[in-house]
């Protein structure tokens, strides 16, 4: 039996259509004119303290205030054009009958989150108007109404796609279903309570996976998992969740992601991209995998210099991918070689995680600056002998003709531009032009001007669609990084993360056991946070007893920042992974099978740089 509501009456049907188009269009208007601010804006900070010689207090608030509405505005319009990262490799797999309830129950599970942290985004407003900015001189609950704006917005976008629904079977199977796990979990609240940190098995493995796994976005995954542990297993309040994930989608760092996404798409549509590839494909197009080199080289070079492994990657994909493919890549072997070349890159300065470790744990950075360099640079040569190996039963006559040099030469000159821009990029940061966050307006202003002067493209009619295109996937990926965020917070406030110090502490078999543990540790807390938060959370409580057993504080930080990297990139968990497939958007489950390898690669660069200390410290 089919909802006949919109499908059997065509004035409803109109007038349904009419009010879902509206919301559309008012969400991307808000969203595009929201991502032209935060680059003027930055522009202007940066030429006003490095030309006029005066900062602007107000701006990084500003940027910060509307930063959150753009994370909210663009998970809205990644929620109604269906583009949430998700796994839906066992969706798939099912047969036909029962497709139209995994879609259902995709909507009805995140819908279900949206309607329960309704009432705490409110709440979270009441709280957050008691303060004032101090540099904006207004209320903090004009930020915080980007969470509830946020929220009403997807719970409408749920209703429409709801109402789209061909069959009322599915969605009532779906209810059931969500209805029956809440009042399960509910109704096991005195023994959740009485099993201790075994409840977090309950909420953040078993309520994590059979989200993930039956289709549900993962961003939605973590935010209901996180939700049910306070909700049920906590008496704290609820405006928590919404407090939590306001942190992690609002740090100021993370505004260089859909900045450096604006960036690799106007390399791209100005002909940079098109240039720089030219080049790259006559300097090694001829050798089998040769832009698989490149990819690895590339990611080395300016990694770091956005602060974000989720930056880094949107400033390269755009300007790699299209011509790999063309080169005969398939898309699965692409992001997987992109997740294992950004799980590589964070212990190469200057990175911001090795800031944060630094400052949190009382290492010197200068010395993790020094010491992050080789390790990153053996995981990368792992990489490259894998890529060999992939590509050593190619015939080279397969590959194409090795260009003159002449060719090679005039090739040279027309990418220069481009080729030049990373370096731009990173002399602005390192002279203090701007910082890792403001570098890439000037990256976008430098990409402008050689579109308009030197390569002569520029299409004024591409720039709208690339506004709101950005803030979807800047979107999508921040509420997943949001979402994780609570999932932190959650297991610091349970005392998880003060027991696992105590257990770490009473190990047998001294600094080679510790080691192994940690590994085994990081790569698990690098699977459901962000490097960040889970260096925050444990770094205080582990690298003291690093020092005891005998590991180096500096060998011990790259231990630690590798084994997460695995852990960030490696499904079906890693946040990374799904990051890399949302900004080419790709097909997780394509990838699925080619990172394996990658992941064992990685491993083994991993056991080298712990087996072997001087390969970190050796230097300083």
């Amino acid at each position: 039996m089919r909802i006949a509501l919109v499908e059997n009456h065509p004035r409803i049907q109109s007038v349904f259509a009419g009010l879902e188009r509206a919301l559309v269009l008012l969400t991307e208007a808000v969203a595009g004119l929201l991502v032209a601010a935060e680059i003027v804006l930055l522009l202007i900070g940066v030429i006003s303290r490095y030309v006029f010689r005066h900062s602007l207090v107000w701006s990084d608030s500003l940027a910060s205030l509307l930063f959150l509405w753009l994370a909210m505005m663009g998970a809205v319009i990644a929620f109604q054009r269906n583009e949430h990262m998700r796994m839906g490799t066992f969706v798939r797999a099912a047969s036909a009958r029962w497709q139209p309830y995994w879609q259902a129950l995709s909507i009805v599970a995140p819908l279900a989150f949206l309607l329960l942290v309704c009432g705490a985004t409110i709440d979270y407003i009441v709280d957050e108007s008691n303060l004032t900015d101090p540099a904006l001189n207004i209320s903090n609950a004009w930020r915080a109404a980007a969470m509830p704006a946020g929220v009403c917005l997807m719970i409408a976008s749920s209703l429409f796609q709801l109402a789209r629904l061909e069959h009322w079977r599915p969605l009532l199977a779906a209810l059931v279903l969500t209805f029956a796990v809440g009042v399960g979990l509910y109704a096991l609240q005195p023994v959740l309570g009485e099993i201790g940190h075994w409840n977090l098995v309950v909420f953040f493995v078993g309520v994590v996976a059979l989200c993930v796994f039956s289709g549900v976005p993962i961003a939605f995954s973590f935010a209901l998992a996180s939700f049910g542990y306070l909700s049920i297993a906590t008496k704290l309040p609820l405006l928590v969740m919404a407090s939590r994930m306001d942190q992690g989608m609002s740090q100021i760092v993370l505004l260089a992601v859909p900045l450096f996404v604006i960036l690799g798409m106007l390399m791209e549509m100005t002909g940079m991209a098109k240039a720089l590839v030219a080049f790259l494909a006559n300097v090694l197009g001829h050798v089998p995998g040769g832009l698989s080199y490149v990819l690895v080289g590339a990611m080395y070079l300016v990694s770091g210099i956005s602060g974000s492994k989720s930056a880094d990657m949107a400033a390269l994909a755009p300007v790699l991918y299209p011509e790999m493919r063309a080169r005969g890549t398939k898309p699965g072997e692409f992001v997987a070689l992109l997740s294992a070349t950004a799980a590589q890159t964070e212990t190469i300065p200057p990175s911001l995680v090795l800031i944060i470790l630094g400052s949190v744990t009382s290492v010197s950075i200068g010395a993790l600056f020094t010491g992050g360099l080789l390790p990153g640079l053996v995981v990368g040569l792992m990489l490259c002998v894998l890529v060999w190996w992939r590509h050593r039963h190619i015939d080279d006559s397969a590959a194409e003709a090795r260009p003159r040099a002449r060719e090679v030469l005039r090739s040279f000159w027309i990418a220069l531009p481009a080729l030049a821009l990373p370096f731009v990029i990173r002399l602005a940061v390192v002279e203090g032009v701007a910082t890792a966050t403001e570098v890439s307006t000037i990256g976008i202003v430098y990409a402008i001007l050689a579109g308009l002067v030197i390569y002569r493209r520029f299409d004024v009619r591409r720039i709208w669609p690339i506004l709101v295109g950005t803030a979807a996937l800047s979107g999508a990926i921040l509420l997943i990084i949001g979402a994780a965020t609570s999932m932190a917070w959650c297991l610091t406030q349970s005392g998880f993360s003060d027991a696992l110090a105590d257990i770490f502490a009473q190990l047998p078999g001294g600094k080679i056991t510790f080691v192994v543990a940690s590994i085994v540790l990081f790569v698990v807390l690098g699977s459901l946070l962000e490097g960040i938060p889970a260096i925050v959370l444990f770094g205080p409580l582990l690298f003291p007893i690093a020092e005891t057993v005998g590991v180096h504080p500096v060998h011990y930080a790259m231990i630690a920042i590798l084994a997460m990297g695995m852990g960030l990139f490696a499904p079906p968990f890693g946040v990374g992974y799904y990051t890399a497939c949302a900004i080419n958007r790709i097909n997780p489950e394509e990838g699925m099978r080619p990172i394996v390898a990658y992941m064992v690669a990685l491993g083994v660069g991993l056991v080298l740089v712990a087996a072997i200390p001087w390969i970190s410290i050796g230097f300083l």
